[in-house]
């Protein structure tokens, strides 16, 4: 019996990276060639697998202060800005599951449908074929070229399976529709350009965990995605743990220099210089009396006090 299970296993799993490997439209190589800095975790296509942990911590941290970190590593092109969202105070925080999406063509509509359809056995849409893909901790993120009447990748419907899917929300170059009854989604969230009540019309998916263009940023599968009320930055995932920690340590920093310079036991200029050895002791013994900030040992202090350009 568990030598029969075993093969069943095993046999189901093979389908599963095979479904997984058809889905998308670049291969595994590929993936990663273009994330090769990425050393941790893969998914079986590929793409980068950033902890659970991770995303947990980065649910706590500043947008702005991530943004500092990446443009102090020469990544400049990773924020975009000028969304509306479902909801002002749910931010949507996971690894990215691309999409790219094009005007239709009838010749290329009918072969992708016919494919998708009789040799992958999907269903509906193709804006749904994303969300087969998704699993927990996952950002469906689109572009949709900025199309708004006709461009209404989302409705309803499809927003309760991603939100079943990745516990998560969206970020769409693009629409949605539906917009009273996504709002009644506890939990859920979307990044979009617009809402409109028309439905999704000539356009079709022509990249499935492929680079794509988000505004002016290149985002690829498994990137950190950062959406808060300023916008969405798009971490990539080699620089996601140095991104979290570095922004962990600013809010520490800030709440330690606060009640450092209303005791009047540091200045302001001590506090936001290149910080003394008795300053640095100071710090990690007022850290451990606050252990809801987490830790941190004198090394990792020092290293990231040795990037420091805030």
């Amino acid at each position: 019996m568990k030598y029969k299970i075993a093969i069943l296993l095993s046999v189901f799993f093979s389908i599963s990276i095979k479904n997984v490997l058809l889905a998308q439209t670049i291969s595994k190589e590929e993936m990663i060639f273009l994330t090769s800095e990425w050393k941790g975790e893969r998914f079986a296509d590929g793409r980068p697998k950033i902890p659970d942990n991770l995303l947990e911590r980065a649910k706590n941290i500043n947008i702005d202060d991530a943004w500092t970190v990446l443009k102090n590593e020469g990544y400049t092109n990773q924020f975009e800005g000028n969304w509306k969202m479902v909801k002002n105070d749910v931010p949507v925080i996971g690894r990215a599951v691309t999409a790219m999406f094009m005007p239709s063509r009838p010749d290329v509509e009918k072969n992708i449908k016919e494919r998708g359809t009789t040799k992958q056995g999907r269903k509906g849409n193709t804006n749904a074929w994303p969300i087969e893909t998704l699993t927990k901790g996952d950002v469906y993120v689109a572009d949709g070229f900025g199309k708004i009447g006709g461009g209404t990748l989302m409705g309803s419907t499809l927003a309760n399976s991603i939100f079943s899917k990745s516990g998560n929300g969206v970020v769409f170059n693009g629409a949605s529709r539906d917009l009273q009854e996504i709002q009644n989604i506890k939990g859920f969230n979307a990044f979009v350009r617009d809402f409109h009540p028309s439905f999704l019309e000539e356009m079709v998916l022509m990249g499935l965990n492929t680079p794509i263009r988000i505004g002016g940023v290149m985002v690829l599968p498994g990137d950190l995605v950062i959406g808060q009320g300023e916008g969405v930055l798009f971490v990539p995932a080699h620089l996601a743990e140095q991104v979290i920690s570095t922004a962990e340590f600013v809010i520490r920093k800030d709440q330690f220099g606060f009640e450092m310079v209303k005791s009047g036991k540091y200045t302001t200029g001590q506090i936001d210089s290149q910080w003394t050895d008795e300053i640095k002791t100071a710090f990690l013994k007022w850290l451990e009396q606050h252990p809801e900030l987490g830790k941190m040992t004198r090394a990792e202090l020092d290293k990231v006090m040795s990037k420091r350009t805030w």
